[in-house]
């Protein structure tokens, strides 16, 4: 048998003789070629979900035997001429004039035109239109984007309307429940009109400290609307935690839980809020009732919204902040990073370009809002026109696995332990998760057993790695659905921005630090509470070519046909 695979092998890997004769069969009469097109060959006609994991793997390994490295790491997933022919990739350079295959260079040599083309790819409303990308002479530090434009972000996300889905979500032990743009919109603009109700007007920071919910999202959105700025905070921090994000941001109100609802358990919400000294409290009930008594001065979700629901968003300035974000704090105060009307642009462009999602697409993303990847979320799927898939509880749990299934999510990201939870407890078992397009990975470094895994779940589709930070806005490292995809790798530097790998002495290496060549829509040019040119650029060195370089600390591997670890 090919490559040494038979039954008796494929049998010890625990699959039926069934499967197993149908993969011999398909190995004994595949055409001759490389071993990535045999691979891909194997994928389509006979290697399904059913098949145990064991014998993917078994087969991925003896296939790509002797594969040369230098060519790349073997991909488990290439795309189709109909994959690339559908992308947004495709459709965003045959629009701009160019080589698919040169889009990066492109991108990083033309930045004024890649931002002002993928500005107007994703429709992004202004009340005024800008006179320029770029404000002449800002330098590349600082840079002022759009002078002389007045936008609302949010206004951009409800470009889709009607009874198109714009939220799904379900509870532990509910149903799925749906949410449309147009309900999301009238709802938002209730949460605006309320604002000024209880004194809080543009330019005031209001927090949100609760799950990745409805409620949530319609909050988020009702905030920046009103001119407001939101603090992200995560419904897992500590009183105290909370306590030195509400110092820090100037916070004047919190939107909150009344409790947590998480693995059969009530966790207190509300009261780590009252705990972390939060002047007032807007709560939503995490059930059909509130479960919390409230504080003289603290208002009901329900009792809080204003019956308007028209309401006109605030113009502003592209670099008034919309929210504000943190680092985790692990090793002091956490850095307070501002986003402004401009950084979502970055989130709907990697969205866009790197994920794939199109209208209709359904997102999934277990997050909250006090890690970046909550507001990437809300931007990434409604600004490309998608749905935003939220299930309240764990995970972990064969209930998520159901949702996923039952409400057709066509992208879901995820942090890799999470895969490594769901592999060790055997936790999909037999849902069917072929109608995911593109899985995402981010947060922690990738296994690429774990990842070769995932793939295989939904009948093998590529998972693009996503390695940023909140003071990009989204990702510096990424992938693409028109480039083969290779378990735990990056196969292309981000859209629209450059970078280096430099050794200790700042010199181009294959194993080093990353630094990034600003300017980029989406990188911060100020943090609240430290100086920040001193974290980002004091003592870089400079690029080959004398480019001004930005630190940004992570270190990374170049490999083989231009991908990275």
């Amino acid at each position: 048998m090919q490559n040494g695979i038979t039954l008796e092998s494929l049998a010890c890997a625990g699959v039926s003789h069934r499967a197993a004769k149908a993969i011999v069969t398909c190995l004994d009469t595949m055409p001759a070629g490389p071993a990535d097109a045999q691979w891909q060959h194997l994928t389509r006609e006979a290697l399904t979900p059913a098949v145990p994991f064991a014998a993917h793997l078994l087969l991925h390994e003896t296939i790509y035997r002797g594969w040369d490295p230098a060519a790349g790491p073997p991909p488990a997933w290439s795309p189709t001429e109909r994959d690339i022919a559908e992308s947004n990739i495709r459709s965003f350079c045959g629009t701009a004039g160019i080589p698919l295959e040169t889009l990066h260079e492109w991108s990083v040599r033309n930045r004024e035109r890649f931002w002002q083309s993928i500005i107007k790819s994703l429709d992004i409303s202004f009340a005024t239109p800008p006179t320029s990308l770029l404000e002449p002479g800002s330098g590349v530090e600082s840079p002022v984007w759009l002078p002389g434009a007045k936008l609302n972000i949010a206004t951009s996300c409800f470009k889709e309307r009607g009874d198109t889905p714009a939220v799904l979500y379900q509870a532990a032990g509910g149903t799925i429940q749906r949410t449309t743009y147009d309900e999301l919109d009238r709802l938002s603009n209730r949460v605006a009109n309320a604002l000024p109700a209880v004194g809080l007007g543009r330019g005031d920071a209001i927090a949100i400290a609760m799950p990745m919910t409805v409620e949530a999202v319609i909050a988020y959105l009702g905030i920046v609307k009103a001119g407001c700025v939101v603090v992200s905070i995560a419904d897992s921090f500590a009183a105290d935690e909370i306590a030195t994000r509400l110092r820090i941001s100037g916070a004047k109100a919190v939107v909150t839980q009344d409790v947590t609802l998480r693995a059969g358990k009530k966790l207190p919400m509300y009261q780590k809020v009252i705990d972390a000294g939060a002047a007032r409290a807007i709560v939503v009930a995490a059930g059909d009732t509130m479960d919390v008594a409230l504080r003289d001065g603290d208002l009901a979700w329900n009792e809080f919204l204003s019956d308007n629901e028209s309401f006109d968003p605030v113009p502003c300035r592209p670099g008034d902040v919309s929210n504000i974000l943190f680092s985790s704090g692990t090793t002091g105060e956490p850095k307070a990073i501002p986003w402004t009307h401009t950084t979502p642009i970055k989130c709907a462009m990697d969205g866009y370009l790197h994920h794939d999602i199109h209208p209709g697409d359904v997102v999934a993303w277990p997050t909250n809002l006090g890690w970046m990847m909550g507001p990437w979320l809300i931007y990434a799927s409604l600004i490309n026109r998608g749905t935003i898939a939220l299930y309240y509880d764990a995970p972990t749990t064969p209930e998520f696995c159901r949702f996923i299934q039952d409400t057709k999510v066509s992208m879901l990201g995820l942090v890799p332990s999470l895969v490594k939870a769901w592999r060790s407890a055997d936790t999909i078992g037999d849902f069917d998760w072929t109608g995911i397009k593109v899985f995402s990975s981010t947060g922690e470094a990738s296994n690429a057993e774990d990842m070769l895994y995932l793939m295989s779940l939904a009948g093998y589709r590529p998972v693009i790695e996503y390695c940023g930070g909140t003071e990009i806005g989204g990702g510096y490292l990424s992938g693409s659905v028109v480039q083969p995809a290779s378990p735990a790798t990056f196969s292309t530097v981000a859209f629209g921005l450059d970078m280096f790998v430099l050794d200790q002495d700042g010199r181009p290496c294959a194993n080093g630090e990353i630094f990034l060549v600003p300017p980029s829509i989406g990188l911060s040019d100020e943090l609240l509470n430290r100086d920040h040119h001193e974290v980002y650029y004091e003592g870089t060195p400079t690029g080959p070519g004398g480019e001004l370089l930005r630190r940004h600390g992570d270190q990374m591997e170049r490999l083989g046909g231009g991908y990275y670890q």
